[in-house]
């Protein structure tokens, strides 16, 4: 079982009240728009991370992180980028890489909405955690916290840190 913290559109900012959820997790998944690495410098330092860049992201973060990242935790197969769209309005590069790996969980950022919504469709649930950092449109900063155990994806929390 694995206790995982996501995260998306920090834009160079992060603070005790992001920490004390990293602390409680066995990992932080990062969906893109980093901005100084000094953030995932920080959460790396706490908890192991997997982490996407995003459009802001200059090529420091894109040296280190991929656009896409696909992986399996505890049974379930991940695809993470940061521009992925919605359920029947995915981005046409990102549809042909779901159709192709047919992911469990498809996470992706940019948005700074958040969203959780099944894919009936194409099958997977889709995450988007809104965003953690101060700089957007948002109002109200949001991560998303759940666990994967034997392949079945549970306890999934909305996170509000506040108002920006």
């Amino acid at each position: 079982m694995k206790k995982i913290l996501l995260l998306s559109d920090s834009h160079s900012f992060i603070d005790e009240k992001i920490l004390k959820y990293v602390h409680q997790s066995d990992e932080v998944w990062h969906a893109g728009d980093i901005g100084d690495l000094m953030v995932t410098d920080t959460l790396q330092k706490i908890k192991p991370l997997r982490a996407v860049y995003g459009n802001i992201d200059d090529h420091k973060a894109r040296l280190e992180f991929s656009e896409y990242l696909s992986f399996e935790c505890e049974g379930v197969s991940v695809l993470m980028t940061h521009i992925g769209g919605y359920p029947g309005k995915y981005a046409p590069k990102v549809k042909e890489k779901i159709l192709r790996e047919t992911p469990k969980l498809f996470i992706c950022g940019h948005s700074h909405i958040l969203k959780v919504q099944f894919d009936q469709t194409l099958q997977m649930l889709h995450m988007n955690p809104g965003a953690c950092g101060i700089h957007g449109f948002h109002q109200v900063r949001t991560m998303l916290r759940f666990e994967i155990e034997a392949g079945k994806i549970q306890k999934l929390e909305v996170i509000e840190l506040g108002k920006k």
